[in-house]
């Protein structure tokens, strides 16, 4: 894995994933897009890991496709511009936002284009209090990727993610707070630390649960309440077959917290 990315995993099960390119305010070039793939990778196929963090490094979370990179290519007649969305962010997104166990994006600066795209893919997101944040692609002529086409709507609804795209213009952690699209704001220096601190409840909580719970949001996007009924009973009784389940059943009859395995 290129140092574009940086993997670690604690002994709470929780991975934390960090964008490390802040001289370029962790813009994506094609070896850290393969890089963060390869880490996504990595944690999905990892047993021991609960809960995933994701970050960058320096003053911004990810300021999107690295256009100074964008631009070699194009003037070099390289093809790889026009098909990173299919080759990269397309993977990227889709791995994230399909992680069995919950997700953090820890926005400790400047996220804009695809880098609000991959925030906006996670189950939770704590932004940097006074930052700012854009859509950017339509000031460079472009459409969205990286999902905001999808992710917006659900998080902002459908008349602000329209705005949002077509004016492309900057808006702050306080708003985006205020539209839903974060779930906290704290101070810059603060934010790795909430997001580590709610990854680890989160990697102690009943993460077989949360993974009924995932594929029941996911599936209800694009279904009808009858169907979403039917999908709700048979994640039920997957649920209530764990050893989680019946363990807290038990920690409950007895008055103690109860302690979950994840199976």
């Amino acid at each position: 894995m290129s140092d574009a990315v940086l993997l670690e995993v604690s002994p709470t099960g929780v991975a934390t994933i960090t964008l490390n390119r802040p001289d370029g305010m962790n813009a994506l070039t094609v070896v850290a897009k393969t890089a963060l793939l390869e880490a996504l990778t990595s944690v999905a196929s990892d047993d021991a890991v609960r809960a995933v963090v994701l970050t960058g490094s320096g003053r911004a979370f990810c300021v999107g496709q690295d256009l100074r990179e964008h631009a070699a290519l194009l003037a070099a007649g390289s093809e790889a511009p026009l098909s990173t969305v299919r080759d990269h962010y397309n993977p990227l997104v889709t791995m994230l936002a399909s992680l069995p166990i919950p997700t953090v994006a820890a926005i400790n600066g400047t996220a804009a284009g695809a880098g609000l795209g991959l925030a906006c893919a996670l189950d939770f997101r704590i932004g940097a209090a006074g930052s700012r944040y854009t859509t950017a692609f339509a000031g460079i002529g472009l459409t969205a990727d990286s999902g905001l086409s999808w992710s917006l709507p659900r998080l902002v609804g459908a008349g602000r993610a329209t705005a949002l795209l077509l004016l492309a213009e900057p808006f702050t952690t306080e708003q985006a707070l205020e539209m839903g699209l974060l779930n906290a704001v704290v101070a810059a220096d603060q934010v790795l630390p909430a997001s580590l601190e709610l990854a680890v409840r989160l990697a102690a909580g009943p993460t077989a649960a949360y993974t009924c719970i995932k594929e029941s949001l996911a599936f209800s996007a694009g279904a009808s309440l009858v169907e979403t009924l039917a999908k709700e009973d048979e994640l039920q009784t997957r649920a209530g077959d764990t050893a989680d389940h019946r363990a807290a059943v038990q920690s409950f009859l007895a008055k103690q917290p109860p302690v979950f395995s994840g199976r």
